[in-house]
């Protein structure tokens, strides 16, 4: 296994090492290719591209074959890289789950193992955490000399330097940021002996859907975690700001809580919301008001006051019941009115929804579609696509894991 002071946090790359990852992202992408290929698609003479070729064969990151069939001459040698030449642990953290993967280096699943998300409550959700990369090792022993990382996606702010948290926590109605005592990497480190790489949910949710599924269609992304964060890519570069803060989308201020609201959207579009979208707090707040129609949405969804859920709100509402209907057509329409500013102020080719909120359906997304046309200029809008993630719930952990591939074929770990 490799040591774990490899600091895979650290942003900075060399030229030789975005290079590295240039030449082994054309080879995960369209491989196999031959070297005058690379070179011609990289504008790099094929000198140069082979001196790196030879790195990447002697660290088993690429294969290489002759063709069978050549115009004459010494046969072209095909490339392509080695999907098997490392493994890569990554672990999301979502709005209905916690899931774990074992990928390989063109991001194939090995192993997955997912629980139910964890209360939030930092210490409980770092155990779950730590417990999601035991189990997985438990699960992939024939894999375990090669994996070469682990990747993390975790609400909060993350600070790049230590790999700390501020994490947002609710007392009474009021939102405090609280440090996260427990130092999330270095527990990583130190118990898997692994490097490890701590990033935001949302900014892993958009690395994982550009590099394996848009990339070559889009350059500037926007991926909704929910309504809460976002994730960036701009001109094909994640985008997380100057201290890697970047992509929260609400402002806050206890002192002035209980003065700033909006009947639309319970506190005003750009407030802090429930990660939910307050779509709970929605669905209560009318079962409350109508005995027959919770009778009825209880029965349906087998659930009852007390542990009223998302999973139970979308079950309710692929039935039709009105409530799950209401609840979801309110919180698209206050999603759609918070994308439209974004879209306003970022103009991007494709916002992105995901965290869960892909289970709330078809009519859902095309809510939010219509409300963004709707409060956003029309010159952002007209060329602009509003989709669901095709990751889904495998968006965060898989996005965490590509950054660590990525970080591989960077340094050629």
């Amino acid at each position: 296994m490799p040591h774990p002071h490899i600091d895979f946090q650290k942003e900075e790359l060399t030229e030789k090492e975005r290079r590295n990852i240039d030449i082994l992202e054309i080879l995960r992408r369209r491989g196999p290719l031959t070297r005058p290929d690379i070179s011609k698609e990289l504008g790099i003479n094929v000198v140069t591209i082979s001196n790196y070729i030879d790195d990447f064969i002697r660290n088993n990151l690429v294969l290489e074959k002759e063709l069978d069939i050549s115009e004459g001459g010494r046969r072209p040698e095909l490339l392509e890289l080695n999907p098997q030449g490392g493994y890569i642990i990554g672990v999301g953290l979502n709005l209905m789950n916690m899931v774990g993967l074992l990928v390989d280096l063109k991001g194939n699943i090995i192993t997955k193992t997912q629980i139910v998300r964890p209360k939030p409550s930092v210490k409980e959700i770092t155990e779950c955490l730590l417990e999601i990369i035991r189990e997985i090792l438990r699960r992939s022993k024939e894999y375990t000399s090669n994996i070469r990382g682990v990747g993390i996606g975790i609400a909060g702010l993350i600070n790049k330097k230590t790999g700390s948290i501020h994490w947002p926590e609710k007392m009474d109605h009021y939102y405090t940021y609280a440090s996260v005592d427990i130092p999330l990497l270095n527990l990583i480190e130190k118990e898997f002996d692994l490097p490890a790489l701590v990033e935001n949910d949302a900014t892993c949710a958009c690395f994982g859907e550009y590099w394996l599924n848009l990339k070559g269609q889009f350059k500037n992304i926007v991926y909704m975690f929910s309504g809460v964060g976002c994730g960036i890519i701009i001109n094909g570069d994640i985008y997380t700001g100057t201290h890697g803060y970047g992509g929260e989308v609400s402002i806050y201020n206890y002192k002035e809580e209980d003065q700033l609201n909006c009947t639309l959207a319970q506190g005003c579009f750009l407030k802090r919301w429930e990660v939910d979208l307050g779509i709970i707090d929605d669905v209560r707040s009318m079962l409350a008001k109508d005995k027959t129609l919770a009778e009825k949405f209880f029965r349906l969804t087998s659930s009852n006051p007390d542990n009223v859920d998302l999973k139970s709100v979308f079950i309710a509402n692929r039935a039709g019941d009105p409530v799950a209907v209401l609840a979801l057509d309110r919180a698209a329409k206050r999603l759609g009115i918070r994308i439209a500013y974004i879209v306003n102020l970022l103009n991007p080719e494709v916002v992105v929804i995901g965290g869960g909120l892909e289970e709330a359906g078809e009519e859902f997304l095309n809510k939010v579609s219509l409300t963004v046309k709707d409060w956003a200029f029309r010159e952002t809008t007209e060329e602009l696509k509003i989709i669901y993630s095709q990751l889904r719930e495998n968006a965060v952990a898989i996005g965490a894991g590509s950054l660590v591939t990525q970080r591989v074929f960077a340094k050629l770990l």
